[in-house]
């Protein structure tokens, strides 16, 4: 009769107690063998509400806990209920964190995490008809900036193209190209 493997008491430490950086995931552990980039690490995306949005460089392995982490923490108020945290990740997939849940499309150039956000079944958010509250739910979109979209369509009688976006006080080249696939005049 073979006797049971010895447990590695460290490994077993980190995957079983909750990590203490606010995003309540356990360390990574080994899983399936992501897709890797060529130095043996991942490239993603992170995007949304999250304190430092952009590309991350993480180790082969890594969850999206781990690239939220790498992205400063998810702000204040962002609803992530429908983002796996757990999930490893693949190189080149983007996390949107706080957008409406969409479809899922994982790995990939230009991939939405899986629950992770991306334009929603209804289609993309009316600039003339979305609510302070529903333009909040954007990526890279707080309830201030929100406000100014809302207050631009009503002092500009609306939006005639998403081009007039532009023109709202907060938005730049970057945020604007992150919004404009989502949202409609």
């Amino acid at each position: 009769m073979r006797a049971p493997d010895p447990v590695d008491e460290a490994a077993h430490a980190r995957t079983s107690s909750p990590a203490s950086d606010g995003v309540g995931v356990p360390e990574p552990s080994p899983g399936p063998p992501p897709a890797t980039g060529p130095s043996g690490h991942i490239v993603v995306d992170v995007s949304g509400k999250v304190r430092r949005p952009g590309i991350r460089q993480l180790p082969s392995g890594s969850r999206v806990a781990d690239a939220l982490r790498a992205a400063g923490g998810v702000r204040a108020g962002a609803d992530i209920t429908g983002l796996n945290r757990a999930r490893v990740l693949m190189d080149g997939e983007q996390i949107v964190v706080g957008a409406p849940p969409g479809p899922s499309t994982v790995g990939g150039t230009g991939g939405v995490a899986a629950g992770g956000g991306g334009i929603s079944a209804a289609g993309p958010v009316s600039l003339n008809t979305a609510t302070v509250e529903q333009l909040d739910t954007l990526p890279g979109v707080g309830p201030v900036l929100a406000q100014h979209i809302v207050d631009y369509r009503t002092q500009h009688g609306g939006f005639r193209s998403i081009d007039e976006l532009r023109e709202v006080n907060g938005i730049g080249d970057r945020r604007f190209a992150d919004l404009q696939p989502l949202v409609g005049p």
